[in-house]
């Protein structure tokens, strides 16, 4: 196995762009098997080592394998980092510790990969226990070889090989492997045997199974690269089976969001049914979306301090939003547009409130219902500016303006407002 391990790491380049690697070493047959065979190989791949143990102290034999693995780093002088589990145990709790104290050595080591021993056994029981879980296409392509991680890569050179190839290397007999209480276990001892019986290569199956979905995901990747996700007309134009890809796609830069099918499909209907809309989903995120763009985000704390309100005096100017108001003083700049006043008192610039009315060709119509008809995105209808003075609402800057500014020229004007827009 051993030439055969060396000319599939450099048939693949897996260590061409890396020096330093961290391997990650729980003392059974895979990792001690891994360790030997990049020591002894080190030259060739050009690569330092550098070990890191996890202590879960779940079995009365954790401190004794974790003795024997620090002998075994002085006796290669091969730097060693070790981390103790503590706290109520659970195999999800343990692997968040894990991977988060991995990440944490790559910073402080300065090493730009990890590598794990998953091996093609591995391989094939993930793609049956995803399948028994009912998870999606895209998430039975199994274990990649490569993929980003922390600072670097997470690397996983033994992917190509089952156990039974492994030498006879020492190694720590994990006991809780054979325990039917974990779901892997179940998978290993029990299920894929059974399925054996009725086809002696299933394993060999699920992971051809695997590499033929990446391949499709791969091909529908590169068929819609040219397309963006977030653009609404765009991805409306698209069937809804290439509607649900672009969606998974995006959702995969969220990966705490973890929406089930249902939800999945709520959120296809909000992004092909709804017009503006701004929802919660789960796990602290929300949808936003108007006519042309939507994204995922953070929900934000609702403030009060949202709303805003200034007062501008006559002869004043004063930047508000993303724009700048001169009342009574026309600027050298170009502007936007002018708004033509009745008096010379202040102004107010404030944000919509529920129940605002501007008077637009004869009827006083609800703000509100203007932003609707206009098809004005939402991020911009709480961003806009309202310029009212005593106490009615003259004009939306790019909007509205109402009829009693419009009646003003060719009336008795007392002020003038000039509006510019600013980048900000």
């Amino acid at each position: 196995m051993q030439d055969t391990f060396l000319q599939f790491c450099m048939e693949q380049g897996l260590f061409d762009s890396h020096q330093k690697v961290l391997l990650a070493l729980s003392g059974g047959l895979d990792s001690m098997t891994l360790v030997d065979l990049l020591y002894t190989y080190r030259d060739q791949l050009d690569i330092n080592l550098v070990l890191v143990h996890i202590n879960h102290h779940q079995r009365l034999e954790s401190d004794q394998e974790e003795a024997g693995i620090r002998a075994l780093a002085t006796e290669k002088k091969i730097p060693l980092r070790v981390a103790h589990f503590s706290g109520p145990f659970s195999e999800s709790r343990a692997r968040k510790f894990r991977y988060d104290f991995f990440k944490k050595v790559m910073e402080e080591e300065n090493c730009s990969a990890l590598v794990t021993a998953h091996h093609a056994d591995d391989q094939a029981e993930t793609v049956l226990m995803r399948l028994i879980r009912g998870a999606r296409p895209r998430h039975l392509r199994g274990i990649p070889l490569v993929q980003p991680f922390g600072p670097g890569s997470l690397i996983r050179p033994l992917l190509p090989f089952q156990k039974k190839d492994f030498p006879d290397t020492f190694h720590y007999e994990d006991e809780s492997n054979h325990s039917l209480s974990y779901f892997r276990n179940r998978v290993r001892h029990r299920y894929l045997p059974l399925l054996e019986e009725e086809n002696p290569q299933v394993s060999t199956a699920l992971i051809r199974l695997g590499k033929d979905l990446d391949h499709w995901h791969q091909a529908l990747k590169e068929l819609t690269k040219d397309l963006d996700p977030q653009n609404v007309i765009q991805y409306q134009e698209q069937t809804n089976s290439v509607q649900f890809y672009l969606l998974e796609e995006y959702l995969t830069s969220f990966p705490d969001l973890q929406l089930n099918r249902a939800q999945f499909e709520q959120l296809h209907a909000i992004l092909t049914k709804k017009a503006n809309t701004q929802q919660a989903l789960k796990n602290g995120y929300e949808v936003y979306k108007d006519y042309e763009f939507f994204e995922i985000r953070k929900i934000s704390r609702k403030a009060d301090d949202q709303a805003f309100e200034d007062l501008l005096q006559f002869g004043t100017m004063k930047i508000v939003g993303s724009y700048c108001f001169s009342f009574g003083i026309e600027p050298k700049e170009p502007y936007i547009e002018s708004v033509n006043l009745p008096t010379t008192n202040p102004v107010c610039l404030r944000s919509p409130k529920t129940g605002d009315r501007i008077l637009v060709n004869g009827h006083h119509r609800k703000i509100s219902r203007l932003f609707i008809n206009q098809k004005i995105p939402l991020k911009r209808r709480k961003s806009a500016v309202l310029i009212e003075q005593d106490q009615e609402i003259l004009a939306i800057p790019e909007i509205a303006i109402s009829d009693l500014s419009k009646d003003l020229k060719n009336d008795i004007m007392k002020g003038k407002l000039y509006i510019q827009k600013k980048d900000r």
